[in-house]
């Protein structure tokens, strides 16, 4: 599962259109293709005596991934004040757009569709576009 987030992560965008939403992944240099990803059925509410020994370690893996994201990787992420500026995103820029509970590997690729800086400059607005849906604030 970590190797399939790893490996589909967008590296750079196949085209410059607008309307092209593909992106090159290492995946694409491993197999040829993009990778696709299984869905894995959600064990977490279903009572230990009722699994089998393959759902019972799935169970306790998806419950270790859960705790370790919540407690471990948030506070890795912790940071009480920026110390150096970054660069922003232009528009037309093909970008990962992060969905609460939706596992990594369905978050959708999306284009900037443009850019609002704020009255001290800084851009934290910039509505995208993804394909047949458009979206913004994110």
């Amino acid at each position: 599962m970590i190797e399939a987030c790893l490996n589909s992560r967008p590296l750079t965008p196949v085209s410059n259109e607008a309307a092209d939403f593909s992106a090159l992944t290492p995946g694409h240099f491993l197999i040829g293709d993009a990778l696709t990803p299984t869905a894995e059925p959600d064990l977490s509410e279903i009572p230990c005596n009722r699994l089998n020994r393959y759902q019972l370690l799935m169970k306790l893996r998806q419950h270790f991934w859960s705790r370790w994201s919540k407690e471990y990787l948030h506070q890795l992420q912790q940071r009480t004040k920026w110390t150096s500026t970054i660069d922003h995103p232009q528009e037309n820029t093909l970008v990962v757009l992060r969905e609460d509970n939706v596992a990594p590997l369905q978050w959708p690729l999306g284009r900037i569709h443009a850019v609002h800086p704020g009255s001290d400059g800084v851009i934290r607005v910039f509505p995208s576009k993804v394909p047949a849906v458009c979206l913004s604030d994110q």
